[in-house]
């Protein structure tokens, strides 16, 4: 996250005037949290925990547990089953198993949508949950796309930074944090986006590794946006 996470903090989601629960077949308390339930859900969680670290997995539940409590305490209409795939797979970029030659995001993105292909899902709520990963870190647009989006950034946010954390119950908050331990995520998340700054800065550039490369990672040199236009090859 960089300085935009500061728009967590408004309203950006029309509360729908009914909340309407679009996947009402099957549900489960996990945290004390209902959430939908299923065959798929259940893949992309045991998907999602092969792959990552145990702090990282911990991280992508607790963000879904927070976006479904987010949703529900606002009212607001959205696709359930939607939110939990993104959210639960929204930094598998961030995971050795996962590479490619863009932004951690897009190449998260690009691996959830592999994941789910040939699962039943439409081509739009697919493309809700490549937004959702791809946009999930970059709050100044995805809480203004799709409730999808928006609200899986809420969640992510909130646990990322305590974003909206006093809308929620302490009694809730603590109870998730307790299921889904945070296991020393400030440091291990900062030493994983340092390695990919290290690894690939050129994808650190225009996201919020870049902040992560300033702070901690000696000799890192960001591309200025000023310079590109500056030395573009054409005449005035």
């Amino acid at each position: 996250m960089n300085n935009e996470t500061v728009t967590y903090k408004r309203e950006t989601v029309a509360p729908a005037k009914t909340f309407v629960n679009r996947d009402t077949s099957q549900t489960r308390l996990i945290a004390g949290v209902s959430v939908p339930d299923g065959p798929l859900i259940t893949a992309v969680i045991e998907h999602a925990q092969r792959l990552s670290e145990p702090y990282l997995f911990n991280h992508a539940m607790r963000s879904w547990l927070f976006a479904e409590a987010i949703g529900r305490m606002k009212g607001i209409d959205y696709d359930r089953e939607v939110v939990a795939i993104g959210t639960i797979l929204h930094d598998i970029g961030l995971t050795a198993s996962v590479a490619g030659p863009n932004r951690f995001e897009v190449n998260g993105a690009d691996a959830a949508l592999s994941f789910i292909r040939g699962k039943g899902l439409s081509d739009r709520r697919a493309q809700l949950i490549w937004d959702l990963v791809a946009l999930n870190s970059t709050p100044s647009l995805a809480l203004h796309k799709e409730p999808e989006v928006a609200v899986g950034t809420m969640g992510i946010g909130l646990d990322y930074g305590g974003f909206g954390v006093e809308a929620l119950l302490t009694v809730d908050v603590e109870r998730i944090l307790s299921a889904f331990p945070r296991l020393k995520m400030k440091q291990r998340f900062a030493e994983t986006c340092c390695q990919l700054v290290t690894a690939k800065p050129e994808t650190s550039y225009d996201n919020f590794l870049r902040d992560f490369g300033e702070r901690f990672v000696p000799g890192y040199k960001t591309v200025s946006t000023v310079d590109l236009l500056m030395k573009a090859p054409f005449g005035e």
